[in-house]
């Protein structure tokens, strides 16, 4: 498994995303999958405090147990766990902070992450919190998750000389490629911010497991979906591409999960690929899923991806 470098820190190109933990994923489920992502050279574990009802954090940090060291730890804060709104105020950050160090069982968190802008709380201010987490030494990178091109610019500005955001999380796939055209990508190449796909399977679509016209497997992503969110991933639009992709992989013989890693990790700007996995297997498969794509390849996936 390749590292790249993110701030401070060297993370591996495939990340695992912990938002089953807690949720779909019981204790001893976590921590298998948690152990072989670690043996596949996966260290790169991102969470936040609002997973599965604020269990995902300890679940993990109890996984990790003495293997803490191989792991580098990123967690996000800032949505209210009733889910009703967004707090990034000073005195949330502080509080929040304690609250995820003593649920992960941990002394300090690799990268904490401000999980949505908050419209209510001066930037600079939040920032400024966050910086005060990383003198203390609680915190050793800060990093922001769903903002804009401007708000990532912004941040930079406020931030002055002392740390800055060295990430952005933000959902980015072969079916989602907003972040190519809202300018996110670019300020990260301006900036010099790492950017971190979330969603980059496109919830199963780009696994191959879910194909279009056929029933959507139990226990998938998919399958526990609300209908109105099916309506959009099980449309037309995007089965018509997902239709193409499949078909390429099958002429040229690379799966499909390589297509979908590989073609993100292609881009410099981003620095490891985030997804889930309920099982040992999955993130075996994951791990295994990062390849060097022909320039023809990606030329080709760029054009069978292009919203029509």
């Amino acid at each position: 498994m390749k590292q790249r470098t993110l701030g401070s820190l060297h993370i591996s190109e495939v990340g695992l995303g912990c938002n089953n933990f807690g949720a779909r994923l019981d204790q001893d489920a976590t921590t298998s999958v948690v152990h072989a992502a670690l043996d596949a050279g996966v260290n790169f574990f991102d969470t936040a405090d609002i997973y599965g009802d604020l269990k995902s954090e300890v679940q993990l940090g109890v996984a990790l147990g003495s293997r803490r060291d191989e792991a580098v730890i990123a967690t996000k804060f800032g949505m209210l766990h009733d889910k009703s709104g967004v707090c990034a105020t000073p005195e949330y950050v502080r509080t929040s902070c304690d609250a995820s160090l003593r649920r992960l069982g941990t002394d300090v968190i690799d990268l904490y992450q401000l999980h949505f802008p908050d419209d209510a709380t001066p930037l600079a201010e939040t920032i400024g919190a966050l910086q005060e987490l990383v003198a203390l030494g609680k915190v050793r990178e800060i990093g922001c998750s769903n903002f804009s091109a401007p708000q990532l610019r912004e941040a930079a500005r406020v931030a002055g000389d002392g740390p800055r955001f060295v990430s952005i999380q933000s959902q980015y796939s072969l079916l989602a490629r907003q972040p190519e055209t809202d300018g996110v990508l670019e300020a990260c190449d301006e900036l010099g911010v790492g950017f971190l796909p979330f969603y980059p399977l496109a919830n199963g679509l780009l696994t191959g497991k879910v194909r279009p016209g056929e029933p959507i497997p139990e226990g998938t992503r998919l399958s526990l979906m609300a209908e109105d969110r099916k309506v959009h991933w099980l449309g037309d639009q995007l089965r018509t591409r997902v239709d193409a992709m499949i078909s390429y992989s099958d002429e040229v013989g690379v799966g499909m999960l390589e297509f979908a890693f590989s073609w993100l990790l292609h881009h410099p700007a981003v620095t490891s690929v985030i997804a889930g996995a309920s099982n040992a297997e999955q993130i075996r498969a994951n791990a295994r899923a990062a390849r060097e794509l022909t320039s023809a390849q990606l030329q080709r996936l760029d054009e069978l991806s292009a919203e029509r």
